[in-house]
């Protein structure tokens, strides 16, 4: 462990012709969206595999800090074995007469660009998710040290933002300083998000959007409101409007409502000609607040999943924290492949833990009368915005283990979900008569050759006896003409 402080005149603040440091590996957005893959890497700090990771901006007053100051609590880089993986905390302090608390949110997120500049270093999530890469070409040209990611930061920093006069940043390395200094972390993040809480989507003349992950993600960007944050949990509304006003070019900018198409689902007439605007045509509306019409779509930091369970009817809450399987039988890595990339997946969502606070989470879909299972970790968390007559209602791993017992679980709670059973079965259809069996037989559909047709099963109606098994899976078909005929009993 050490304390390092850099030359400050080399990293210090100029209107204008900053000359960028030498570093051992270039850097610059270019180096924005690089992927490590495990065989490329020399090691990983966050991630699955380390217990405790964290990154946190924090303002302070000028005398606390010293300007261009490194300080590295635990092992170096070199004293990590290679292809390891280990926990990190990030603490970056600043301070300037302009500097107001607000922007810490704003500066924090920023740590996502700046860390990905650097040539080799791949960096996701925010918070207490973070998983930073780096290459081992990287570390063999030089980049072994994190005195140097800190020089990096604060040079991106200084340059990018110059109301900051002083920038100091302390790496947290060793297990139990680390764990130790989450507290603090969860302490100010709190504070942040308890602000945002007390505003609503009708009192905010317009939105805010950010697109910070387009760089992995193109289509995608974040419609962020006074009842939904960022799916990566770190920008609220507060956040966003701070970032704009003190970088106009930057990643996040306001939105206008325009006309309202559908308050409770939050489809705005602004709101889309953006999104088709910022997603080159790929995202035409988009529903804030379901997860089954034109959800909004995730890049792949967000911090939990909201997933549809057909079978139940039901929606469960998973959390990237969550390791184990969830009452699905799949786990947040699984169902992360169907929620990220800037797609439109009805049935899953990817969504801040702290949207589980809004009033308006998933309202249109049923809200909290349609949630069945969380991990039990999520529920205590939000346990406060949960209605009192649903709480125990809603199942955890250490009620259920599996779909069988969440259905019994369920019914023995009389929870809400269990009535939507029974209005379906009133609306099932009946049994078809023989002859119209008989002439389901053989279906043909023609198709134009050279189009691209969508089969959508819920829109087919297909004979319910003698059994049909369609099954489409990451599939994109050319047909002439599609035949679908009725399964012969043996």
């Amino acid at each position: 462990m050490g304390h390092k402080v850099c030359d400050i005149n080399e990293l210090r603040t100029l209107p204008t012709g900053v000359k960028k440091p030498e570093f051992p590996v270039d850097i610059g957005e270019m180096h924005e969206g690089e992927r490590v893959r495990k065989p490329q890497m020399h090691l990983e700090f966050g991630g699955l595999k380390a217990e405790t990771k964290w990154e946190l901006i924090r303002t302070r007053k000028e005398d606390e800090i010293t300007d261009a100051r490194v300080i590295i609590e635990g092992p170096d880089i070199p004293d990590l074995k290679e292809g390891g993986s280990y926990p990190l905390g990030i603490l970056v302090e600043v301070a300037g007469k302009k500097v107001e608390k607000d922007i810490a949110g704003v500066l924090e997120r920023r740590l996502h660009y700046f860390l990905n500049y650097i040539e080799g270093v791949m960096h996701v999530n925010q918070r207490y998710d973070i998983w930073i890469r780096f290459t081992k070409d990287a570390f063999n040209k030089g980049l072994n040290s994190l005195e140097l990611w800190g020089k990096a930061l604060i040079w991106l920093y200084k340059t990018s933002f110059p109301i900051l006069e002083k920038v100091q940043i302390t790496f947290f390395t060793e297990q139990k300083q680390v764990a130790s200094n989450l507290d603090m972390a969860q302490e100010h993040w709190s504070e942040r998000d308890e602000r945002a809480r007390n505003m609503t989507d009708e009192e905010a003349d317009q939105f805010y959007a950010c697109v910070m992950c387009q760089s992995f993600a193109p289509s995608h960007m974040c419609v962020i409101t006074p009842n939904r944050t960022g799916s990566c949990g770190s920008i609220s509304w507060f956040d966003a409007r701070a970032a704009a006003n003190i970088d106009p070019n930057g990643p996040n900018f306001a939105v206008p409502k325009g006309k309202v198409i559908d308050a409770e689902k939050g489809i705005y007439e602004g709101v889309d000609k953006v999104l088709q605007e910022k997603s080159l045509g790929e995202i035409q509306t988009c529903s804030i607040y379901s997860m089954f019409e034109s959800p909004h779509t995730s890049c792949g930091c967000f911090e939990g999943i909201a997933f549809y369970i057909p079978e139940l009817d039901g929606v469960a809450v998973v959390h990237r924290d969550y390791r184990e399987k969830t009452v699905n039988g799949l786990s947040f890595a699984e169902m992360a492949a169907n929620t990220s990339g800037g797609i439109q997946s009805p049935g899953f969502n990817g969504i801040a833990v702290e949207y589980l606070h809004s009033p308006r989470f998933l309202k249109p879909d049923g809200g909290w009368n349609r949630v069945v299972w969380l991990p039990s970790g999520i529920k205590e968390r939000v346990a406060n915005s949960i209605p009192k007559d649903i709480i125990d209602k809603i199942s955890t791993e250490a009620d259920v283990k599996n779909l069988a017992e969440l259905k019994e679980f369920l019914i023995k709670k009389d929870h809400p979900v269990v009535k939507r059973w029974s209005k379906e079965e009133e609306t099932k259809p009946e049994e078809p008569k023989a002859e119209a069996v008989e002439a389901a037989e053989e279906t043909q559909i023609e198709i134009p050759a050279g189009s691209e047709t969508v089969i959508r099963t819920p829109t087919m109606q297909l004979p319910t006896t003698g059994g049909f098994k369609i099954i489409l899976k990451n599939a994109k078909i050319t047909a002439d003409k599609v035949i679908i005929k009725r399964l012969e009993k043996k």
